[in-house]
């Protein structure tokens, strides 16, 4: 029996950081494949609720090579960000094979083994950019087992009418937090609940105006974080709830009992339901059993290569791989590099295992 075909390249992938990473290695005349576990173009962008905008222009929010069309609103909805990124795809040609759950990825020497849902694939040089928003990140409570109402992330999150007339907890004080509680809080008794309070941007400051005064300041060397790209961008549906003073924030419970929360001052209070606005953790569960997910989910890295697996690339998991790469204009600078690199170890490293 054959065994599979040895590409050049594999990207976990066909998300925005993949596409990233595929335009600057389509430039070669290397054999690259994108496994996508999506059926359809668009990555997480495809799951996010239906009122999620882009809070930059789509002149600020492209990837390498192509810009993102002016849409009619200034800022993009999601379902503009898919029609991009399908249509940046297709532009260029890359081949993407879909839906492909990576389950188990190997090494034997040099060659990297993926067993997947569609069969085994081998490739030289392996790439994940999985992002996170398919492993969703909820923190750990005192009782939050024995909770009786609705608690839902984020990640699954789809539109304020079905909490109408609930009493809900919105959990999170970034960017969508803030949009989430602006909508559920038209239709919901809602109680907006962060670890501190909340860093709003002037309402003249978008994510464009963020991005480039966050890299001049990490461009000479400060990590201050003011500014900081997890500040909340003022949206209209963020600035409409804070004229209607919906904005307000307060600290964590401490814990869960069956029909709501317990405050730090005792005081009990019954919820409906509990939107977790709290993040995600890299999706690379595919790399357990190598020894090298650290403590936070995270694959020890210089730049975006793996310190201690050779032909291992990380792209678009935010700042640990590159500053601002989680972001659609930001993933740039990282995919690039990386492709550079991979380029430099595939010729460098010619123990070529012959194709079958």
């Amino acid at each position: 029996m054959n065994e599979p075909t040895v590409h050049d390249v594999i990207i976990i992938g066909g998300g925005q950081s993949g596409l990233a990473t595929a335009y600057h290695l389509h430039r070669s005349s290397l054999d690259v494949i994108l496994l996508d576990d999506q059926p359809s173009p668009g990555g997480a962008w495809q799951h996010g609720w239906q009122s999620l905008k882009l809070f930059s222009p789509a002149e600020a929010s492209s990837l390498p090579g192509w810009l993102m069309p002016r849409t009619h609103a200034l800022y993009p909805t999601r379902q503009e960000v898919v029609a991009y990124l399908t249509n940046y795809e297709k532009r260029y040609g890359f081949t993407v094979q879909r839906p492909v759950q990576v389950q188990l990825v190997k090494w034997e020497g040099t060659i990297v083994n993926l067993q997947t849902s569609r069969g085994n694939y081998r490739c030289r040089a392996l790439v994940c950019a999985t992002g996170s928003w398919g492993h969703p990140f909820i923190p750990p409570y005192t009782g939050i087992n024995d909770y009786k109402g609705r608690q839902l992330h984020s990640a699954k999150y789809t539109s304020p009418d079905e909490f109408t007339g609930k009493r809900v907890l919105v959990v999170g004080g970034g960017n969508s937090g803030a949009q989430i509680v602006a909508e559920v809080s038209k239709v919901a008794n809602t109680t907006w609940v962060t670890l501190q309070e909340p860093s709003f941007l002037p309402d003249e400051v978008d994510g464009r105006f963020l991005f480039i005064a966050a890299t001049q300041r990490f461009n000479a060397g400060d990590t201050r974080p003011k500014g900081s790209l997890a500040d909340i961008v003022m949206v209209d549906s963020v600035k409409e709830a804070r004229n209607r003073d919906a904005l307000r924030a307060v600290r964590p419970f401490s814990a869960f009992n069956q029909d709501g929360v317990i405050w730090p001052d005792g005081s009990q209070e019954s919820v409906d339901a509990i939107i977790w606005c709290t993040g995600f953790r890299p999706a690379l569960q595919f790399l357990d059993g190598l020894g090298l997910i650290t403590h936070d989910g995270r694959v020890e890295v210089e730049g975006t290569r793996s310190v201690k697996q050779p032909g291992l690339w990380m792209v678009g998991y935010g700042s640990w791989t590159g500053f601002a790469s989680a972001t659609l204009i930001g993933v740039n600078r990282s995919a690039r590099q990386t492709a550079q690199e991979i380029i430099g170890y595939l010729q460098a490293g010619s123990k070529r295992v012959n194709r079958p």
